[in-house]
């Protein structure tokens, strides 16, 4: 099968017990949630991709987030170990669901890392230092893909949950970026859009052939891509969001003749 392959996880009913780091707790509506995840999923097949749901894993809150658990390349997929321990048991079954499309490897402890602090850049893969993934992480990352001819560079993160929180890519020499929460200067060869500062999480967008996929929270920053060129395709992921998730984190991209 040629194309992308978008897996996804079912929004569970313990999702209200989700873990939080950077904002406060607030009611999410499961079946409002379940709702918009619905119609992010029907972006992803706008934007091309074939939709495998996965299971739901119903005692897991977080498991909806299912990018934080692989980081899928066109090589291999590694499969992380979560900064939230509660996550851990999320990681079995991804192996799982991945091992048909791609050649697998996996961190091990001391190591956490999120899939989530991972952006892939060409051949370099750029990892937010957070407090989710940690030194040996970013090690372990990196002995796994060297071989495969990437380069892993580490960067810090100030006042986000992850690393794609503060900046992703939207075009082929284009990443969106909040300057507040990284220090986009490190980015060299790429054109910058700075989300607008009234929209600060505006920065996490989902990239997939010529499109982005971006929450409708953030019409000023959706000016700011079009104005480049870039078409954007929008959803509401408002009840999403109550949880710290962004459009990139609902989804596993599995790219090429291998998916």
């Amino acid at each position: 099968m040629s194309g992308w392959v978008a897996l996804t996880r079912p929004v569970p009913q313990s999702i209200v017990d989700c873990q939080l780091t950077h904002i406060s707790r607030t009611p999410i509506d499961v079946e409002r949630a379940r709702a918009q995840h619905a119609e992010y999923e029907d972006a992803l097949r706008t934007c091309g991709c074939t939709v495998v749901q996965l299971p739901e894993l119903r005692a897991s809150p977080d498991s909806v987030f299912v990018e934080d658990v692989a980081i899928v390349l066109d090589d291999l997929a590694v499969l992380t170990r979560p900064g939230a321990p509660s996550r851990r048991d999320e990681v079995p079954p991804m192996a799982e669901a991945l091992r048909p499309y791609r050649r697998l490897a996996a961190l091990e402890a001391p190591a956490t890392l999120d899939g989530g602090d991972v952006l892939v850049v060409d051949r370099t893969l750029w990892v937010g230092r957070t407090s989710r993934t940690n030194a040996e992480g970013i090690s372990q990352l990196t002995r796994c893909v060297e071989g495969a001819g990437y380069v892993v560079r580490s960067i810090g993160v100030a006042g986000a949950l992850h690393l794609k929180t503060a900046v992703t890519r939207v075009g082929p020499r284009h990443l969106l970026v909040n300057r507040d929460w990284v220090d986009a200067s490190v980015f060299g060869g790429v054109s910058l859009i700075e989300v607008d500062p009234t929209e600060p999480f505006a920065a996490n967008a989902m990239l997939i052939g010529d499109r982005v996929i971006h929450s409708t929270a953030f019409p000023r920053t959706h000016q700011r891509l079009r104005a480049a060129g870039i078409e954007v395709v929008t959803v509401d992921a408002s009840e999403l969001a109550k949880a710290e998730g962004g459009v990139t984190c609902c989804s596993l991209l599995v790219r090429g003749s291998e998916a």
